[in-house]
């Protein structure tokens, strides 16, 4: 392969991915003029075409996306291979790239984070926080975090934290005025605050068990969101009963801002873990940073 076809096959990656000669052309640093004329170069090449172009949208060809799922694999391999070079420095350098949900980040992967960094300067993370199950791979993420129960069995999984339980609370002044739910059942007659997860397609059903028996709530109230926050400061102003991790609302629990109910139908689960293809060659940077969030209790 001649040094420009390699550069070629790295714009047609780029369009591809991007689905924009625009920002394909602005990630590269070239113009658009410039990168689709080496497009039409490296089509002419190969006798087919790669790509469909319309004036809103750019697409693979059949044959642009069997190409794309030959590139891709290949090019994050070169990408892995050259990050692994730091191992030839003094100390581990490079980016990671993790997606995870709000709560993993705030609860596991940020406190980890915050001593890590300052002895690592050249060490970079990057955190999406996204609730969806998102394709890591097709994503070019690094790894994600997710529940041990969400994680692909053809991936690795590494657990980062304890066990979790839900918990279902309500403020003081919510209670004043309506009756403590004594089962999952009784929920129907609360305001409950809804939680959307686009997993989901939806509202987010209140997952109960008890003596091997599974339930799922589909409660109602007045307010929703996909913000777990948001939702906590709610049930401190008495806006309804919540339904977050234990974890999350002990402390306030602790001191009388929240009730605790339906505790005995609340079991243990599966905690976070920290996934990642199994075919991906560890850098320095990220082997040093799935050893600090390695749970060990």
């Amino acid at each position: 392969m001649q040094r420009d076809e390699l550069g070629d096959l790295v714009a047609f990656l780029s369009v591809a991915e991007e689905r924009s000669f625009t920002r394909a052309a602005a990630k590269l640093g070239t113009s658009q003029s410039a990168l689709s004329h080496t497009i039409s170069r490296l089509e002419a090449r190969l006798g087919v075409r790669l790509l469909t172009r319309t004036t809103r949208s750019v697409a693979p060809t059949e044959a642009g996306e069997r190409l794309l799922r030959t590139l891709g694999p290949a090019f994050d391999n070169i990408d892995a291979e050259l990050a692994a070079l730091s191992e030839f420095r003094e100390k581990p350098a490079g980016t990671i790239r993790i997606t995870t949900g709000e709560h993993a980040a705030n609860a596991i992967l940020w406190p980890v984070l915050e001593k890590l960094l300052p002895d690592y300067p050249d060490v970079k993370v990057e955190i999406v926080v996204d609730p969806g199950l998102t394709d890591i791979v097709a994503e070019r993420y690094d790894a994600g975090i997710r529940l041990g129960e969400q994680v692909a069995q053809d991936m690795i999984a590494v657990r980062i934290g304890p066990d979790m339980r839900m918990a279902v609370a309500g403020a003081p002044s919510y209670f004043a005025r309506r009756p403590r739910p004594k089962r999952p059942q009784d929920l129907v007659g609360h305001d409950c605050i809804n939680l959307r997860l686009p997993t989901l397609g939806g509202l987010y059903a209140w997952e109960f068990e008890k003596d091997g028996r599974e339930l799922r709530v589909r409660v109602e109230g007045q307010f929703a969101c996909n913000d777990l926050a948001l939702i906590l400061n709610a049930a401190l102003a008495g806006s309804g009963l919540a339904y977050l991790p234990e974890d999350q609302v002990k402390a306030h629990i602790a001191d009388g801002r929240l009730i605790h109910v339906l505790a005995d139908w609340c079991p243990p689960f599966s905690g976070y873990h920290l996934y990642y293809p199994s075919r991906r060659q560890p850098t320095p940077a990220f082997a040093l940073l799935v050893e600090a969030l390695r749970y060990r209790g």
